[in-house]
């Protein structure tokens, strides 16, 4: 059997797995825990908001809840927010776009479940941080350290170096054909520049800049579709009933090439999926490093981030695209990926747009490959490494960085494929094993909200839970400011005790 043979058939089984198995998982676990939680995206989103809001004091020498809240947005946000909706687009029509709305709404619900269990069973670190993670809730909760293991090792493989690899590549390739001048070495160089130092300073250094890059980047983009809307404003009912038609088969015109109401639909969820990456057990390895006063501060943080992430970035580049009639045409397979996303701009606003755009799309790379950097350091803490080992990676990272914007891999990136859908089957069978913790936890939180207190979490002895939490983390500090009124939805270390569960269900 030959490479190309090989290859082939990697792609052919990535594709099922992806499109039907991990698809059905992911919306599934969703649909169980947006249930069990009575719909907490929904009834919590205030509380997001509120949340993000004052989440940038509080971390105590440690990660701040929006800097943890930073990461995982630069990992979520990349350039397949910008290829991969186009992509969705091309193949699925306008539909596909509604049907990411719909599992970005499920997703939010999972990702809060994944990154609160990443908070009930993180450990103390180096520097006043923490770790936490799929790893650590697996090795905590489950008792398994080898399954532990085995997640971890995936994850610094998958993530940390052939992910890193596959962004990169993708950002040499869209550059290459924008601008010939820039060749694709010239990229590998920019970005371990970039890369290199920022790393080898460790997570605190990632976050710190992660905390300023992500949001700046993801807000620029919302802007500029803003922008273009304000400009297009009339024919925006157009688009939106183009959505909706295309969602349901409608209207036969505005199918994507694979055919009918099932091409919107599989291109939709596998895209809306896998960029806002809630249930795939990478996002809660940025989760777990933050100093928070409750669990479930930061798991309705990282909800909002699905929110962000599809809900923003996603329908940014996606009416973008509808709206650029001349560019768009239902159906038409010639231009695709990045590619059509900018040629959209540039039919908006001018050609002048191209360079800004490019920009643009380095700088999310970059701030991919940061957030790539964090999950993995976690996992790399989790096996045993210390600061040297953090450094070994941050260089292997750094040359992964490189080699993706040189080397043709296409092998690669189907096992790469295949190993994070790996970690999102373990990851998912994990957190609906442990989600009574999670229901405890957020029934605490709930409780002392509606008794008018800062939510606080005391992981032993406390009656929500199913039991008490690995020592060293959630202890009961003295109790100094226990009947502390609910001014704020901050942090603080003082506790207040558990109140008495209320005789009901969950």
């Amino acid at each position: 059997m030959n490479l190309t043979s090989i290859e082939n058939t990697l792609n052919k089984a990535d594709d099922i797995f992806y499109t039907y198995i991990l698809a059905a998982l992911l919306i599934a676990v969703g649909l169980y825990v947006t249930v069990r939680t009575r719909g907490v995206q929904v009834r919590h989103l205030g509380s997001m908001l509120r949340a993000v809001a004052t989440s940038r004091s509080g971390a105590g020498g440690g990660i701040s809840s929006f800097q943890a809240f930073a990461v995982g947005l630069a990992a979520r946000v990349g350039i397949g927010n910008i290829a991969g909706v186009a992509l969705a687009i091309v193949a699925g029509g306008p539909g596909a776009l509604f049907w990411m709305w719909v599992v970005a709404l499920v997703g939010m619900a999972t990702s809060f479940t994944e990154s609160t269990l990443a908070q009930i069973f993180k450990e103390r670190g180096r520097d006043f941080t923490f770790r936490g993670g799929p790893a650590y809730y697996i090795k905590n909760g489950l008792g398994s350290k080898l399954w532990g293991s085995i997640f971890a090792g995936l994850c610094i493989v998958s993530v940390g170096v052939t992910v890193v690899m596959v962004q990169t590549n993708s950002l040499a390739a869209v550059i290459n054909a924008t601008v010939p001048e820039v060749a694709p070495w010239m990229v590998g160089v920019a970005l371990v520049l970039l890369t290199g130092p920022v790393v080898l300073g460790g997570l605190k250094s990632v976050a710190r800049v992660t905390e300023v890059v992500a949001p700046l980047m993801a807000l620029a983009y919302v802007l500029v579709t803003l922008v273009v809307i304000l400009m297009n404003l009339g024919e925006l009912p157009t688009v939106l009933g183009q959505i909706f038609r295309g969602a349901f088969g409608v209207d036969q015109a505005l199918f994507g090439t694979a055919g009918g109401i099932v091409a919107a639909l599989l291109n939709g969820v596998r895209r809306g999926l896998f960029s806002n990456e809630a249930g795939l057990g990478t996002v809660p390895n940025a989760a777990g490093t933050a100093t928070v006063s409750h669990p479930v501060r930061q798991g309705l943080i990282q909800a909002f981030g699905v929110f962000v992430d599809t809900g923003l970035v996603c329908t940014a580049t996606g009416l973008l695209i509808l709206l650029a009639t001349d560019t768009y045409q239902p159906g038409n397979e010639g231009l695709v990926g990045a590619v059509l996303t900018q040629q959209a701009v540039a039919e908006h606003l001018g050609g002048w747009t191209t360079w800004p755009i490019v920009v643009l799309i380095f700088v999310l790379v970059f701030s991919t490959a940061l957030g790539c950097y964090s999950y993995s350091q976690v996992n790399v803490n989790f096996l045993g490494g210390e600061k040297r080992a953090e450094q070994a990676f941050g260089i292997l990272l750094t040359a992964a960085a490189f080699a993706g914007t040189v080397l043709t891999l296409p092998i690669v990136w189907a096992l790469t494929d295949i190993a994070l859908g790996l970690l999102g089957v373990i990851n998912l069978v994990v957190i609906v094993r442990l989600f009574p913790w999670v229901r405890g936890a957020l029934r605490d939180y709930e409780a002392q909200r509606a008794a008018g207190r800062i939510p606080v979490f005391v992981g032993h002895a406390n009656p929500y839970l199913p039991g008490d939490v690995r020592e060293g983390v959630w202890e009961a500090p003295v109790p100094s400011t226990s009947g502390a009124a609910l001014t704020a939805d901050g942090d603080i270390n003082a506790v207040v005790p558990p109140t008495t569960p209320r005789a009901e269900g969950s």
